[in-house]
C-alpha cells in the first residue's frame, strides 16, 4: 500500500506491447510462453490484483483508502494542490511527484497559452515527475518511465522507459522491478534477455507482487 498510496499508480504491467528491437524469431518465441497480456494500469486505477473478486462497493472503498485525501473534494484539492505547488517549487521531491500525480488525473487545472482549460495536462505532469525523479526520488521515476512507455506528455520511448524503471527497481520499486521483468521478457526499449526477466520477477514476487509470481509460473510452465 505504501506505493499506491503516494502515487495514484498501478503500474502492474504483465506484459508491455509496442515497436521494439527484437528479432522475429524473438517475438515468435516470446508469444510461446503464456504470459497474460495486458496494458500498463493508468494512473487513478485500482491494479487488478488489488481489485479481484471485489464488488464495487469493495472497489469504491478500496479506492477510497489508496486515494490520498482531496481527490473527489475540489476544496480540499484545491487546498492540497496550493500546499503542494509551494513544497515542489522548494524543491521537495515527494511534492513535485504529487503535483505530477494532481496534473495527469485532473485534479490541478491548467491552461494553454489560448486560455482552454485542460481536464488533464499530461505534460506538465511528466515535467514534475522529471524534477522528482533527477532527485532519485524512485516513485517518480517509476511513474515518468510510465508516461515514455505509454507516449504520454512525452514522446513515446521504450529504451528511456526501462532506463526509468531500472533507476526505481535498483531501490526496491516492486512495480519498476516487474516492468522491468516485462520488458526484458518482450525486449521492449531492451535487449531480450529471459534471465534477466526472470531476476526481476523474482525480486518483486519476493516483495509481494501478484503479477510478477503470475509471469514466473507462466514461465515455468513454459517448461523453460
Amino acid at each position: 500500500m505504501r506505493v499506491f498510496a503516494v502515487l495514484l499508480l498501478a503500474a502492474t504491467v504483465v506484459m508491455l506491447h509496442g515497436c521494439g528491437e527484437e528479432t522475429k524469431s524473438d517475438k515468435s518465441e516470446a508469444g510461446a510462453i503464456p504470459i497474460p497480456s495486458g496494458e500498463i494500469t493508468k494512473i487513478g486505477e485500482i491494479p487488478s490484483f488489488m481489485s479481484e473478486g471485489l464488488t464495487e462497493e469493495e472497489k469504491a472503498e478500496l479506492k477510497e483508502q489508496i486515494m490520498p485525501p482531496g481527490v473527489g473534494d475540489e476544496n480540499i484539492a484545491e487546498e492540497k494542490f496550493k500546499e503542494l505547488m509551494e513544497a515542489a517549487r522548494a524543491g521537495d521531491p515527494v511534492a513535485q511527484n504529487g503535483l505530477g500525480v494532481m496534473y495527469y488525473t485532473g485534479d490541478a487545472v491548467s491552461k494553454t497559452t489560448s486560455g482552454q482549460v485542460l481536464n488533464t495536462d499530461p505534460e506538465l505532469a511528466a515535467g514534475w515527475f522529471y524534477r522528482a525523479a533527477e532527485q532519485g526520488y524512485a516513485d517518480a521515476q517509476f511513474n515518468l518511465g510510465l508516461m515514455y512507455a505509454n507516449g504520454e506528455g512525452v514522446t513515446q520511448d521504450m529504451e528511456q522507459a526501462v532506463e526509468l524503471f531500472k533507476k526505481a527497481a535498483v531501490q526496491g520499486h516492486v512495480d519498476a522491478q516487474n516492468n522491468l521483468g516485462a520488458m526484458y521478457f518482450t525486449g521492449e526499449g531492451v535487449v531480450r534477455d529471459e534471465k534477466q526477466a526472470i531476476e526481476w520477477f523474482e525480486k518483486a514476487a519476493a516483495q509481494g507482487s501478484e503479477d510478477a509470481r503470475i509471469n514466473l509460473d507462466a514461465i515455468k510452465s513454459s517448461g523453460k
